[in-house]
């Protein structure tokens, strides 16, 4: 159970709902924003010493009847609830980490070969990726390891970051936090160290403690040859541990539609994954 997280989450959130939202009246100056700590208790039915202490972190684990009365009484979104429980220990813990590739994960990206695809883990770091991704980014694997990262790319282009990728920042972090793997994943204790210490946007939206799983969303960039680029992001998890399949894809007749099918006739080296070349079989020849 992760007593200091659960605390400074319960109190994050706390702090963003007004009394209106939960049927309470305003009622005198408040020192702080949202609800009183008695208010929560009292709409959680719990006591008001209980709650306090599980806010600073002191308090005995708290049972997940307690965790769902308060995910209710905070107005918790569904990824802010399962964090809530994980934190609280009254959920299974992330599955383990591990930057091998299962082999059919490798067998799926190699026949998705129409649409950039890579698979990354919950650092964010870029495991393996198919041809049609080389030729809308370049190839990563003229990167050394270390680099090959989606959140340090994104962090490591401040401070004139564009209004629609702070929100893709703001989207990644809360992803990040959703994991629930810090701090007690190494890997990710450790990006989030360093991000925080270099990033000052990085440090802020980290501290907001936003929690938001990373299913779909659009991302525009620019191609050096094709031009202005609109492309829809899905996010697919992967059973059994922390990686997942991204794909970039375009709605059928769109100009970025148009501008991945000479993408594909463009293609002209075989998929690769962490920097090995991806065996090609017959049938894709």
């Amino acid at each position: 159970m992760n007593r200091e997280e659960l605390g400074s989450f319960l109190r994050s959130r706390r702090e963003r709902v007004s009394p209106g939202e939960v049927g309470l009246a305003p009622g005198g100056r408040r020192q702080t924003p949202g609800l009183r700590r008695e208010e929560v208790a009292l709409l959680a039915g719990i006591s008001v010493d209980y709650y306090i202490r599980l806010e600073q972190g002191r308090g005995p684990q708290p049972s997940a009847q307690v965790l769902a009365a308060l995910s209710r009484t905070l107005r918790l979104s569904g990824d802010e609830h399962d964090y809530l429980l994980r934190m609280g220990d009254q959920a299974p813990a992330p599955a383990g980490s591990s930057p091998e590739v299962p082999a059919n994960a490798l067998r799926l990206l190699e026949r998705l070969d129409e649409v950039p695809a890579m698979i990354v883990n919950t650092r964010g770091d870029l495991l393996a990726w198919n041809e049609m991704l080389v030729a809308l980014i370049g190839d990563p694997a003229d990167i050394p390891r270390r680099e090959r990262n989606t959140l340090r790319w994104l962090f490591g282009t401040e401070p004139n970051l564009p209004h629609n990728r702070v929100e893709l920042a703001r989207q990644a972090v809360a992803d990040l936090r959703a994991s629930g793997r810090y701090p007690d994943d190494p890997g990710v204790r450790q990006l989030v160290d360093e991000l925080t210490s270099t990033s000052r946007l990085f440090a802020e939206l980290w501290a907001a403690r936003e929690v938001e799983v990373q299913r779909t969303m659009t991302k525009r960039t620019t191609h050096p040859v094709l031009g202005e680029m609109e492309l829809d992001c899905e996010v697919l998890s992967l059973p059994g541990g922390d990686h997942r399949v991204i794909l970039y894809t375009a709605a059928p007749g769109t100009p970025t539609h148009d501008a991945l099918k000479r993408l594909r006739s463009s293609r002209g080296r075989p998929p690769r994954h962490a920097g090995c070349v991806i065996p090609t079989g017959p049938a894709d020849r």
